[in-house]
């Protein structure tokens, strides 16, 4: 299984006690000590489950030029009309898709383009369920642009998660679904697409990053 490399220190950290813990446990004939391992050893493996880095359909092969992915595993919280005071300035359709602890927390780019604006805000650690997350919590926002197409994406934390991981900046390419970074520990993801696109998705629906579709392009080209 890949493990995204920003989990390492998290999946290996644990695992020192726990072979301490261990080892002195057997070498003295302590049963307490070898119990008192398996939380480290439980806790490492967690780790490994919440950094995971599986491979998507996009990863194999291109997505349609109209199709806009999900940036994020997780449940979609809106799609169509954007959150008040939520969306950046403009005319916007808006997909929000929410992270638990238990989903893949590796975030991929929802639509093709250079990113030409970039922009990281410090902010509060409010759940990220809740509507004023959105415009109140620590967030990385990204605008991609292919030609006349725009699309607008964000990380934001939650209460759990206490860092965005952003791996791209101004002037990069993206493609279609390409891993761009991670949250770490519960949080959200907004997509803000134009009027003209079709959300594709509805509120409660689960989502899977870089494989299912949120919105689409008309087929102009």
């Amino acid at each position: 299984m890949r493990i995204d490399p920003a989990g390492w220190p998290f999946v290996t950290g644990p695992l020192a006690p726990a072979a301490v813990l261990a080892a002195t446990g057997r070498a003295r004939g302590r049963r307490g000590l070898r119990l008192a391992a398996w939380p480290f050893a439980l806790l490492s493996a967690y780790m490994a489950l919440f950094f995971r880095d599986p491979q998507r359909r996009c990863d194999v092969e291109p997505a349609a030029p109209d199709d806009v992915l999900s940036p994020a595993d997780g449940v979609v919280m809106v799609a169509g009309e954007p959150q008040e005071g939520v969306a950046p300035e403009g005319d916007w359709q808006q997909v929000s898709v929410f992270l638990s602890v238990v989903d893949v927390h590796v975030n991929r780019s929802p639509y093709h383009g250079e990113v030409v604006e970039s922009s990281y805000r410090r902010g509060s650690f409010l759940a990220a369920y809740r509507k004023e997350s959105a415009h109140r919590n620590e967030r990385s926002e990204l605008w991609l642009r292919d030609g006349d197409r725009t699309v607008v994406f964000r990380q934001i934390v939650g209460v759990l998660a206490r860092r965005i991981v952003t791996r791209t900046g101004v002037g990069r390419r993206l493609a279609t679904g390409e891993r761009m970074g991670l949250m770490k520990f519960g949080s959200r993801m907004d997509v803000f697409v134009p009027r003209e696109c079709t959300v594709l998705v509805g509120v409660g629906q689960r989502v899977r990053g870089g494989e299912t579709v949120v919105a689409r392009w008309p087929g102009t080209r």
